[in-house]
C-alpha cells in the first residue's frame, strides 16, 4: 500500500543543515498571525466564513480563523479579518495587530514579512 504524499503546503527554512532541514506549515504562519492578533487590546475575536463561525460555535477552536496566509520564497503575506471591540479606535488598533503579527512571524519562523493587510469584519457591542 503506497502512501500518499503530503498536500498541505510547507517552507524550508534551514536546509543542508549538519543534523537536518526545518519545515513550516502555512497553517502555522497563519496560527501564528492569529494568536498574536488577539493579543493586541481591542480586538475581540478572529473573524472567518461561515463553515469557521459554525466550527466555532461547535466548540472546536479554529486559531487560524479569518487569516490568509501567502508564503513566497522571498517574504510572507498576510490577510486578516477582525472583529474589535466598540470604543477603540480602528487605525491605531490595525497598527498594532500589524505591528504584533509581524514581529511574532518573523521572530518565530524566520521568514520575512512583507505585508499584513487587515479587514475590520465587525465591531463587537458588549452591553452592561
Amino acid at each position: 500500500m503506497s502512501k500518499e504524499p503530503e498536500t498541505r503546503n510547507t517552507y524550508k527554512i534551514h536546509e543542508n543543515g549538519k543534523v537536518g532541514e526545518v519545515q513550516i506549515a502555512d497553517e502555522v504562519v497563519a496560527i501564528i498571525a492569529g494568536l498574536a492578533a488577539t493579543e493586541v487590546k481591542g480586538v475581540s475575536a478572529m473573524s472567518g466564513n461561515i463553515t469557521n463561525e459554525l466550527v466555532g460555535k461547535l466548540g472546536m477552536k479554529n486559531l487560524s480563523k479569518g487569516v490568509k496566509v501567502l508564503v513566497s520564497p522571498d517574504a510572507v503575506s498576510v490577510d486578516m479579518a477582525l472583529t474589535l471591540e466598540y470604543g477603540y479606535g480602528i487605525p491605531e488598533t490595525a497598527k498594532q495587530v500589524q505591528e504584533k503579527v509581524k514581529l511574532a512571524i518573523e521572530n518565530m519562523t524566520g521568514l520575512q514579512v512583507s505585508e499584513v493587510n487587515i479587514r475590520i469584519a465587525g465591531v463587537n457591542i458588549v452591553k452592561e
